[in-house]
């Protein structure tokens, strides 16, 4: 049975992962960077999902996302060129490309990041990027965008929060198309790229296949919940206006909660699908979004 070592095993992705993968021996790889340090394993495939993710409360160091994301990674890729295992996944982001997107990020964009999240996870990507493979040893930079599922309420909370307390959504007058990745789409691509020896080492993409706008998402919670679909279309000039008083209060309608809820932010997922030779992912944007609002939903 061959045997899979995953760091970041207890996180979202990690541990729903470890169930998709249950025909496969699973290692939890638990690793921190230390410097100097040599990592040791025996596994046939890493699959590198620990790291340190975007930080809300904006209390981290710059130097947390570069050993976490740079560092940490070079090391354990490191250890993997000489290792006996043959496939190396490293889970980047999207945002290791670009904050905004104008039109649809595909992986032919030039990277320009912005955050020091973005930057390390891009460093890291360029560190992998820039070493030769010996023969027979397959590398994967996976770019998911923002990934839910059943118990990762994450930037969905909000909007779950608004409708189930029966109030309206105020920002309909903003239209934006953005997408999503399942949990369940992302594992089934990692076991293809896995199972799969003719798929060509590189950087791919990860998103659902449809888009959904911040007015379509807050229909499918709506219907879910059974509630009113109470869409306001305030005014795009007053909700600036307020989210720059939110910017110097602790109102939580700001400039940058506003972006995140109507920003484009669309992700081509054509080059993992033409390289796995399908034409859809198992399941629909819809499908996997209503999995985890129904999720939310204390019973």
């Amino acid at each position: 049975m061959p045997k899979i070592a995953i760091t970041g095993l207890t996180g979202f992705v990690g541990t729903n992962l470890k169930k998709y993968l249950s025909s496969y021996e699973i290692e939890q790889l638990s690793v921190r960077y230390v410097h100097n340090q040599k990592i040791e394993f025996n596994a046939d495939a890493i699959i590198h999902l620990a790291g340190k993710a975007h930080d809300l409360k904006k209390v981290s160091k710059p130097s947390d996302y570069y050993e976490a994301n740079y560092e940490l990674t070079k090391q354990l890729f490191d250890a993997f060129l000489q290792s006996n295992a043959t496939v190396f996944i490293f889970m980047s982001t999207v945002k290791a490309v670009a904050d905004k997107v104008d039109g649809i990020l595909t992986e032919d964009v030039i990277s320009s990041p912005k955050t020091h999240y973005g930057i390390a996870k891009r460093q890291a990507e360029e560190y992998i990027l820039e070493k030769e493979l010996p023969e027979g040893k397959r590398v994967y930079i996976l770019r998911p965008c923002m990934i839910h599922g059943p118990e990762n309420k994450g930037n969905l909370n909000l909007l779950y929060q608004l409708v189930a307390k029966g109030l309206p959504w105020p920002l309909a007058a903003f239209q934006n198309q953005r997408s999503f990745l399942s949990i369940e789409n992302l594992c089934f691509l990692i076991k293809n790229l896995i199972e799969n020896k003719m798929i060509p080492s590189g950087v791919y993409n990860c998103a659902d296949d449809e888009v959904l706008s911040t007015n379509e998402v807050v229909q499918i919670i709506s219907t879910v919940l059974t509630r009113k679909n109470r869409l306001i279309a305030v005014p795009k000039s007053i909700i600036i206006g307020i989210a720059k008083m939110g910017d110097i209060t602790r109102f939580p309608l700001n400039s940058e909660t506003i972006q995140k809820l109507t920003e484009n932010y669309e992700v081509s997922n054509k080059k993992i699908k033409t390289a796995l030779g399908i034409e859809k992912l198992p399941h629909t944007a819809q499908y996997g979004l209503e999995r985890t609002i129904k999720s939310f939903i204390i019973k």
